[in-house]
């Protein structure tokens, strides 16, 4: 969902302290989510819980009437992404309640005190096969690897490389091409695009060699599948899928550059249990 702007560096200790505020109504939201979640609700009575904690938390839904250029505003105050929907799942994606062993990625988004906080999490309903906790496993990791992998004055392709490493030569996954992380701040979407992918030439990439500054908001996120990395969706349709109906995976971080590093301004995310209900 990209949106023109210009990249977001926050230096002020009352900017960054409300980016932090804002990224912790995401895991606020999340930890509340982790405790609602069980076989048997539907995704419209997710989404409804969503807006309702966010209301507790003087916030509110920035995905809730996003526009981008070709699609309708988006209709949820979450995305909902269940099994083989990588991301941008909606709340009418079905009436069908969720079931036990369903993969279930989440995606918050809010506004607060002007600032955003974007992040997703995946959960297990009541149980997750093998192969589900390891594609799990690997999200997680993944995302602190590249994490990790964040130097200011390097280039963003150092995130790539060691989050592409990691999943698809240490796990044997794949990371979903064409989609990937952005910077924000004040907007939800912003420069730089991070992919979660090496380019094989610059032009896949313009981004790949800008540097990571300290004070740069960036939402991170990897998107893996156990068997491909294309995807489908249908035209003016929000949400993507797997090209071949396997499962998938969704982990994102609020992340802000630092003089010796990175902070991750959702680290409570990590806390949250893989299975759920």
């Amino acid at each position: 969902m990209p949106e023109a702007m210009r990249v977001m560096v926050v230096t002020a200790q009352p900017e960054i302290d409300c980016a932090a505020a804002a990224a912790r109504c995401v895991v606020q939201t999340h930890e509340a989510l982790a405790g609602f979640l069980r076989a048997g609700r539907t995704l419209a009575e997710v989404d409804q819980f969503v807006a309702d904690t966010l209301k507790t938390l003087n916030c509110r839904s920035c995905f809730l009437r996003y526009r981008i250029p070709g699609h309708p505003p988006f209709p949820s105050h979450s995305c909902l992404s269940l099994n083989d929907c990588i991301v941008h799942g909606t709340h009418d994606l079905t009436a069908d309640p969720i079931k036990p062993g369903d993969v279930f990625s989440i995606d918050i988004g809010v506004v607060h005190r002007g600032f955003i906080g974007d992040a997703a999490w995946t959960y297990a309903i009541e149980h997750a096969t093998p192969d589900a906790r390891a594609l799990m496993q690997c999200g997680k990791v993944s995302l602190s690897r590249g994490i990790e992998a964040i130097r200011p004055g390097r280039p963003l392709i150092d995130w790539a490389r060691a989050v592409q490493r990691y999943v698809e030569r240490e796990c044997g996954f794949h990371l979903v091409r064409h989609l990937g992380g952005h910077g924000y701040g004040r907007k939800l979407h912003g420069p730089p695009f991070v992919s979660n992918v090496v380019p094989r030439h610059i032009h896949e990439w313009p981004d790949a060699f800008k540097s990571f500054e300290p004070g740069l908001l960036l939402a991170l996120e990897p998107m893996i599948s156990p068997t491909t990395g294309e995807t489908r969706n249908r035209a003016r349709s929000w949400p993507i899928y797997t090209a071949d109906g396997s499962l998938s995976v969704h982990y994102e971080a609020d992340v802000m550059v630092t003089e010796d590093g990175a902070t991750n301004l959702t680290q409570g995310l990590f806390d949250l249990p893989d299975v759920v209900g």
